[in-house]
């Protein structure tokens, strides 16, 4: 199932950006939480974030709706 999520992650990271051949998700699991990291090209970063981080902040709802479905604690990171 956190597969699912991760490919949920980069399906919405990829319809956003310019450049979506380089969009990656990285998953670090934890013990009660996963992290997912999203990597995006540096001039598509405010495309993911969003202005006031909205966009960031809809995807964070998506995937906590999907994370809650599969029962577990996911996190979104957006790194450079």
């Amino acid at each position: 199932m956190a597969a699912d999520i991760k490919n949920i992650v980069e399906f919405i990271a990829q319809a956003l950006v310019d450049r979506p051949e380089e969009v990656s998700v990285n998953e670090v699991e934890g013990e009660q939480t996963s992290v997912l990291e999203l990597r995006v090209a540096k001039d598509d970063m405010g495309k993911v974030i969003g202005k006031q981080g909205r966009t960031a902040r809809a995807i964070r709802t998506v995937l906590n709706a999907a994370a809650t479905k599969a029962r577990k604690r996911v996190v979104l990171e957006i790194v450079e």
